[in-house]
């Protein structure tokens, strides 16, 4: 089986936080938005049932984490969470942040105006917010 690789779109859509014990936990370049994607570090693996039990099992725990991060950094009104996969077909997992006064409410955040690119320091406030909340021994920061 080949290693794994990040599939381009995700890296250039998303900035590297973390490691956790299956995935890549990615912040999201769209500053309108508190939303974090996991990538489980599987190669070849395109849908959630791809994955192995254990593995499957691994990333709901993440997606758990994931959540609760995003409580603690940006509190919100709902948690959406989704992996559609029908543009970028690599396994990953959408963790948003919403409030019923964000720019996409109620609908989805995918098409919803234009993105809005962190500015350099906002994204190092948020990165370095996000990695002060990691659970120690879960994530391993960059």
């Amino acid at each position: 089986m080949s290693p794994f690789e990040l599939d381009p779109r995700l890296a250039a859509d998303s900035i590297f936080v973390a490691d956790g014990p299956l995935s890549q936990l990615r912040l999201m370049d769209d500053e309108r938005f508190p939303w974090l994607v996991l990538v489980p570090r599987v190669a070849g693996t395109d849908e959630l049932i791809d994955l192995d039990d254990d593995s499957r099992q691994l990333l709901l725990a993440e997606i758990r984490h994931a959540g609760n991060l995003l409580r603690a950094c940006a509190p919100c009104d709902k948690l959406n969470i989704g992996a559609l996969g029908n543009i970028v077909r690599q396994l990953h997992v959408h963790v948003v942040a919403r409030t019923d006064s964000d720019a996409a409410w109620p609908g989805p955040v995918w098409g919803a105006g234009s993105r809005e690119r962190y500015q350099p320091q906002t994204r190092e406030r948020r990165l370095d917010r996000l990695k002060s909340e990691l659970q120690a021994g879960f994530w391993r920061p960059a």
